[in-house]
């Protein structure tokens, strides 16, 4: 008997010790340290890993090193242009000296939220509505400065603050609605009248280019004009001073008496016009009556030789003289090609200032007009010696 007892008192004696050690375990996980007390008194701080106290008489609290998230519950604040908004927001914080989290403040948890929830009053009341909507930066690093200082004696540092919502009342949000509308349409109405402003200047631009360009396209045109005209003058001139040398070179070898019938066929294509009145020269009557001289002593009158060759060609050479060398067909045609020529080249080039100004034949040669009138004279002239002489012979 005596040795039973013994045994069961030992394995009682093990199972008590057991327990004991098993009790006074602790595990302390990476994230955390301990707090250990024993007997009333702070004894030190547990680190992560395995670690026995004394049971019964020892205690140890966790507290967690990382980071922390805590909603501070939404609340209506009026601001200071009176106006009243519902703001929500969040703060991260964590706890870097255990010891003053656990000895200076109850609940460090609650009291950073309550914290920052007067905190967050005391600052958006102390802003203007627009200011805190469009300055939620400045507001969040404003409100982490301050709870920062405040949380600094209870070893916990606030690392952000962040705005969430801010909402204002129903009629401060359609005031705001009708504002950002009223924006918009001025926005609006000031991009409307900037495009008409752009559109009518850039059409004011075409039509001033247009008006240039349909200028310039006339001008270019009464220039080709004057030109094409210029050529027709010069064509029509150098005619015209082959038909004079021609009828020049022809009356040098008329009679008095060829002068009269060519004078009668005049009359005589007169009278078979259709028309009912005529229009007949005083001169008329001497041209009769020379008519009948003629007529009636063309019998008795010797005839007329013929015409001198020499004085014919004396008579061609001071034609000649006078109105210039006769062109050829070959040569008037050669500068009729030139002159095409240069008004297709005008034409290809555009009009140039040069062809503003007169000729430098016109500048120095006299005009046409007196030009013609100078050898109508002469040739008037001409003639009537060439008849002179046709009469004494």
């Amino acid at each position: 008997m005596p040795g039973v007892f013994l045994v069961f008192a030992a394995l009682s004696l093990g199972v008590a010790l057991a327990v004991l050690v098993a009790a006074g375990v602790r595990v302390i996980r990476p994230w955390e340290v301990g707090i250990y007390i024993r007997l009333g008194r702070f004894v030190g701080i547990l680190r992560p890993g395995l670690h026995w106290v004394p049971p019964f008489i020892s205690s140890v609290y966790r507290i967690d090193l990382r980071t922390q998230v805590v909603d501070i519950p939404r609340q209506e604040v009026i601001t200071r242009d009176n106006s009243p908004v519902v703001v929500d927001a969040i703060v991260y914080f964590r706890v870097v000296d255990p010891k003053k989290a656990f000895f200076e403040v109850e609940d460090y948890r609650m009291a950073v939220v309550a914290l920052a929830q007067t905190t967050l009053r005391s600052v958006i009341g102390d802003m203007e509505l627009d200011e805190i909507l469009y300055n939620r930066a400045a507001i969040n690093a404003r409100l982490r400065r301050i709870l920062d200082e405040a949380t600094d004696k209870w070893g916990v540092r606030v690392e952000s603050v962040e705005i969430r919502e801010v909402e204002p009342s129903p009629t401060v949000k359609k005031a705001m609605e009708e504002q950002t509308a009223a924006e918009r349409e001025r926005r609006a109405a000031i991009l409307r009248a900037d495009g008409e402003r752009r559109a009518a200047i850039l059409q004011a631009e075409g039509e001033k280019q247009a008006m240039i360009l349909r200028a310039e396209g006339e001008r270019a045109s009464k220039i080709l004009t004057a030109e094409g005209e210029r050529m027709a003058t010069v064509l029509k001139a150098l005619g015209e001073a082959q038909r004079l040398r021609v009828l020049a070179a022809a009356s040098a070898a008329l009679t008095p008496q060829a002068l009269s019938l060519l004078a009668m066929e005049t009359l005589q294509k007169l009278g078979e016009g259709q028309a009912t009145k005529m229009l007949i020269p005083m001169e008329v009557t001497s041209l009769l009556k020379s008519l009948s001289e003629n007529l009636r002593g063309a019998a008795e009158k010797p005839q007329p030789p013929r015409a001198d060759l020499e004085a014919l060609e004396e008579a061609l050479k001071r034609l000649d003289e006078l109105l210039g060398p006769l062109p050829r067909s070959e040569e008037a045609a050669k500068e009729v090609e030139e002159l095409m020529k240069e008004a297709e080249e005008l034409r290809r080039r555009g009009p140039s200032p040069e062809l503003l100004r007169p000729p430098r034949e016109l500048e120095e040669k006299p005009p046409l007009e007196e030009t013609r009138g100078e050898s109508g004279a002469q040739q008037r002239r001409q003639t009537a010696e060439s008849r002179e002489a046709g009469g004494g012979h």
